[in-house]
């Protein structure tokens, strides 16, 4: 039995990420923690572009833009949809997930969802860093193990 699974060898990558303007504290929180962890995984900071966007809607447009070009080998997307008292959140939250995985089905390349998608800041907060990590390093890792896993299988 052949078993391929991705590592986390970084050298070389280059990575965009896609940040959302809206609810900014919390996504700076999640940049952070994805930069802490691509730069500790040797990803060079001249291989990373961050590229901010008003709000979570604008994120699958620009991570589709971004493939594009060919200059990235994978998109990390992170932001912050927080439910309010209407119904916008499930209107803004279900596109931005769909657009960010047809972007990567259409490109075949490895576009990460680092959405947070939360009933209140507080939540928000305990995920960008607090008591439940910080999920802007977990969509980092597993860019890293996303482009390592299609390079193996190619």
């Amino acid at each position: 039995m052949k078993t391929i699974e991705g590592n986390l060898i970084s050298k070389g990558f280059r990575i965009a990420l896609i940040v959302s303007r809206f609810n900014e504290l919390i996504g700076k929180k999640l940049l952070d923690g994805a930069m802490d962890c691509l730069l500790r995984h040797e990803v060079k900071d001249d291989d990373i572009t961050v590229i901010w966007v008003p709000g979570a809607f604008e994120i699958p447009l620009i991570a589709k833009k971004a493939g594009l070009s060919g200059k990235y080998d994978a998109v990390i997307c992170l932001g912050v949809l927080i439910r309010g008292a209407t119904p916008h959140f499930e209107y803004i939250s279900g596109e931005v997930t769909k657009g960010i995985a047809l972007v990567g089905l259409e490109l075949n390349l490895p576009v990460i969802y680092g959405i947070l998608t939360t009933d209140s800041i507080e939540q928000a907060i305990e995920r960008a860093g607090a008591k439940a990590g910080n999920k802007g390093w977990n969509a980092a890792l597993a860019t890293l193990e996303m482009v390592n896993l299609l390079k193996e299988i190619n």
